[in-house]
């Protein structure tokens, strides 16, 4: 029996014996992130483990450490996590540390920054590290103690997870994109129907798909109770990464290996999908959302889902000529500085700002219900982000749809959830 990509990448990280799926390993870590509200924490667990021993990081390159969530610093607090970031960054010569004015959402930024490939083992003291399983890394969230002991150790305890092989399979329609194919997904099988198990996202829809959507996709595997999200590497992959396959062993599922379930789905009649309150599995098809009339508050297009310029330019294209509704405050953020420059060249921000929405520094802000822009009770939000939790955006009497940036634009303008193609 062969194995499928996970099992490869973790049975090559650690010393155990012929390990597979269910087995428990130590693996070697490639790289390990955390941010400025999980990274005080790992901090603390790693300086009462090195405390007397004259030890440090175990590797000053592979630390990544990202004030993303409530930077720049909203209020006192969030500025002391901050400054327990730099001074631990600065006296660790950590590498990939990134500063206000070099910082991005954490989860759109590291891929852009090249610092994941293909095979890698990559944690974060984040529940959304998933995302790069679309680069065909084993990447998954930790805790934060995991995370300080990883800092020391370079090692982190897994169970092998099981694979489930999801096979997507037509073409997809005008304004569908990974977003919908995912929102699609959780639907089908739950919030809990992945419950730790590695989700292969395979089918020739996935090869036709960009490495943004296959990034969306393998961010919002958690939402479906996933430990990974994963895509074999391809000439996409390369691209993107500027890559060569001779850099780093890549991986691929053998043809006999084991799965726990493949499900197959028919995309080609597939429409844009938007989640309702309050689980990321209450989707359905805009034609039918459409017709409830829900009228918003609010429109957010970013986030470490939705924030890459792929995702800026579908909105653009919707916002041209056109207004946000004098009801709606729209809200714009750009996943890292470099998106926010190359969509300032194409002119794309000035599209949003002409419409009438705000362009803000990259910044996880609003998702978590940290900053720039919290729902008062009873507003309704239509968001590009991955949950939509009781007061996840604000008051636990607020409401938040999760859709893909077409919709958020077309709801923006519209005043209600919609079609862009009634725009």
């Amino acid at each position: 029996m062969g194995f499928t990509i996970t099992e490869k990448i973790l049975r090559d990280h650690c010393e155990e014996n012929n390990p597979s799926a269910g087995d428990f390993v130590l693996a070697r870590i490639d790289k390990c992130l955390a941010n400025d509200i999980t990274a005080p924490i790992s901090i603390k667990v790693f300086n009462e483990i090195v405390k007397g021993t004259g030890k440090g990081v175990f590797d000053k390159s592979k630390i990544v450490l990202t004030p993303d969530h409530f930077a720049p610093n909203k209020d006192v607090a969030s500025a002391e996590q901050c400054k327990m970031l730099r001074e631990f960054a600065h006296e660790h010569q950590i590498e990939h540390y990134f500063e206000q004015g070099r910082v991005g959402i954490e989860h759109c930024l590291i891929p852009e920054q090249g610092l994941v490939s293909p095979g890698d083992v990559f944690i974060g003291a984040d529940s959304h590290t998933c995302t790069y399983g679309a680069l065909g890394a084993f990447s998954t969230g930790v805790g934060s103690t995991d995370l300080g002991v990883a800092m020391v150790l370079g090692k982190c305890w897994f169970k092998i997870p099981e694979s489930i092989k999801f096979v997507y399979t037509g073409k997809l329609g005008e304004y569908v994109s990974g977003k919908d194919l995912i929102l699609y997904t959780i639907g089908e099988i739950g919030v809990d129907g992945a419950t730790y198990k590695a989700m292969e996202f395979t089918g020739e829809v996935i090869d036709n798909l960009s490495v943004s959507g296959r990034l969306t996709m393998c961010n919002m595997a958690v939402e479906a109770g996933g430990k990974n999200g994963i895509i074999a590497p391809d000439g996409k992959t390369a691209e993107y990464l500027d890559w060569a396959y001779t850099h780093q062993k890549p991986y691929f599922s053998d043809k006999d290996a084991e799965y726990i379930d493949i499900i197959e789905f028919e995309c080609s009649n597939l429409e844009p999908q938007v989640a309702l309150p309050h689980l990321p599995e209450n989707s359905k098809p805009i034609s039918e959302v459409d017709a409830m009339k829900v009228e918003i508050d609010q429109s957010v297009i970013g986030s470490c889902t939705n924030g890459r310029l792929e995702d800026l330019r579908v909105a653009a294209k919707i916002f041209k000529n056109q207004k946000v509704n004098s009801n709606v405050r729209c809200i714009v953020i750009p996943g890292t500085p470099k998106i926010y420059l190359d969509a300032l060249k194409e002119g794309l921000l000035e599209i949003f700002i002409d419409a009438g929405a705000i362009v803000s520094t990259p910044t996880c802000g609003p998702c978590l219900g940290g900053f720039m822009g919290i729902l008062a009770a009873g507003e309704k939000a239509v968001s590009t982000t991955n949950r939509n939790f009781v007061g996840r955006m604000g008051h636990v009497e607020s409401e938040v749809y999760l859709a893909g940036p077409a919709i958020a634009a077309a709801s923006a303008i519209k005043g209600y959830i919609t079609s862009p193609d009634y725009i």
